[in-house]
């Protein structure tokens, strides 16, 4: 089922930088092919919501990717002060009660859930005591945000087959963890569970996160055109029951 999202939305490119003025200059780059912006802590720490209001100021969309983990009272006090900011997306990431907390107070806005961030692998995992695979994980983790009132969830396109089997089309997916192809693995790189934007469309994300394989590039114009060309082909491909996912760096 097509939810009918404009490619230039499907992109969210994360402006993951120092400043409001670096922030700005991103946009002068790319607002003629990008309509969907992430503003996660070291952008909001740096200029809080006249950030959100410069993005909306030029007709975008806005992500707010504060990851919000507090007691549900916190939570629910922390999304309520997003109420009328025009936020598209609010992610939150806990429990049952942390969850419940910030469906109640979303107004306008839609809860998306963290599962397991994709900076962490199984050896995160049983570092931090946890028994079963990532897989395992994301899935449980995805069906108690979504029997809760979430309205789609955080996940790396590695499980995402897994959701989509599991639960269907009628919530969102957001994928972060995207490297345009095999050779563009970022040096020093904290993501782990990577692929590329076609895999993620094309297992049925709705939208790809993307921020250090455009900021680094010498030319983000032609990076975010080469992964909207994959998006549009992956969308193509599975509205057209298409076969096997290429490896990422296919096209």
């Amino acid at each position: 089922m097509s939810k009918n999202i404009p490619l230039n939305e499907r992109l969210i490119f994360a402006l993951d930088v120092d400043s409001p003025s670096e922030a700005n200059r991103w946009l002068d780059c790319l607002s003629e092919h990008v309509h969907f912006y992430k503003v996660g802590l070291q952008l909001f720490l740096a200029g809080g919501f006249p950030v959100i209001d410069m993005i909306l100021g030029r007709g975008h969309q806005v992500m707010v990717d504060l990851k919000f983990f507090d007691i549900p009272e916190t939570v629910a006090l922390a999304v309520r002060k997003l109420r009328n900011k025009g936020a598209t997306f609010i992610t939150v990431h806990g429990n049952e009660a942390i969850l419940k907390a910030a469906v109640q107070e979303r107004y306008e806005s839609k809860i998306l859930a963290v599962t397991v961030l994709t900076s962490f692998d199984e050896s995160d995992m049983l570092e931090m005591g946890l028994t079963g695979t990532i897989e395992d994980w994301v899935y449980h983790r995805a069906k108690k945000a979504l029997s809760l009132g979430c309205d789609g969830i955080i996940s790396s396109g590695i499980e995402v087959p897994r959701l989509r089997e599991g639960f269907g089309d009628s919530f969102l997916i957001v994928t972060p963890g995207i490297r345009p192809g095999v050779n563009d693995v970022i040096q020093e790189d904290d993501q782990k569970r990577i692929v590329s934007a076609y895999q993620a469309i094309h297992h049925g994300a709705d939208y790809v996160v993307i921020g250090r394989p455009i900021r680094n590039s010498k030319d983000p114009v032609s990076v975010v055109k080469q992964i909207q060309d994959q998006i549009a082909k992956a969308i193509e491909r599975r509205e057209h029951g298409g076969g096997m996912t290429p490896a990422v760096g296919e096209k």
